[in-house]
């Protein structure tokens, strides 16, 4: 399993959809969370976008999860940029 850093970049012209589908985004992350997919998942303070941390096998299966996302089924999602991370010092590292 691997750990993923995804970052996630938001228009500020589309707030209030996002706002509309917050919860069901939120819905869907904390699922995630149970099922030990996405490791911690918060916005960036500024409102232009969030970080996701996410295990996964490969690239491919974590790409098909955040296809899944209501954000990116309602394209309030400007950008999308994944990067493969090796935590190798505190809470994340025993995910590796």
């Amino acid at each position: 399993m691997s750990i993923f850093a995804v970052e996630y970049v938001y228009d500020p012209e589309q707030e209030d959809l996002r706002a509309e589908h917050r919860p069901e985004h939120r819905g869907w992350l904390e699922q995630l969370v149970e099922q030990g997919v996405v490791l911690a998942s918060g916005p960036f303070v500024d409102g232009s976008g969030a970080l996701l941390v996410v295990a996964s096998g490969s690239e491919a299966e974590l790409n098909s999860v955040l296809a899944q996302d209501p954000f990116a089924r309602e394209g309030v999602i400007s950008a999308v940029k994944t990067a493969a991370w090796n935590p190798i010092i505190g809470v994340f590292k025993d995910h590796v």
